[in-house]
């Protein structure tokens, strides 16, 4: 089964904004990553942590992806949560699901389901994007990713 991790998108400093929502690069860089993944992902929900980034981008996500079950603030998601967290929710989640979250966090957690060990760095990654994991016999297998670099080279 596919699972996606997400990294919220730019965010605007907290000198700017205490509340750290996306800055407008952060909005168009995440629909452009969302739109070119919306035809290959199909997932139950979209969870994200509960920063004000996190739910932006997981709202802009829904509206191009369109899960069945919509959008849904969870913890065990914020940057300095323990990455076991959401391995288990991860690992008895009965359909695909999204997690939108924050570094260090999603980074440990990647490197947890590929690795076993939540401190080795496996994935390095960029606003905006999105990690797809597969799920099979009891085995994380990284399947492909998308930043939005990857959209702007030329």
């Amino acid at each position: 089964m596919e699972f996606f991790l997400v990294r919220h998108g730019d965010a605007r400093s907290s000198s700017e904004d205490p509340r750290r929502p996306l800055s407008e690069r952060g909005r168009e860089e995440v629909e452009a990553v969302a739109r070119a993944v919306a035809s290959r992902i199909a997932v139950s929900a979209i969870f994200h942590s509960d920063k004000l980034r996190a739910r932006e981008t997981a709202e802009i996500v829904a509206r191009l992806v369109s899960p069945q079950n919509g959008v849904k603030e969870i913890s065990g998601l914020s940057p300095d949560d323990d990455p076991w967290i959401a391995k288990a929710e991860l690992e008895t989640a009965e359909a695909p699901v999204m997690l939108v979250g924050h570094l260090p966090h999603l980074a440990r957690l990647a490197s947890l389901l590929l690795t076993g060990q939540s401190e080795r760095s496996t994935l390095d990654f960029s606003t905006a994007m999105v990690v797809c994991l597969v799920f099979e016999g009891g085995a994380w297998m990284f399947s492909w990713s998308i930043a939005p670099d990857d959209l702007y080279r030329s």
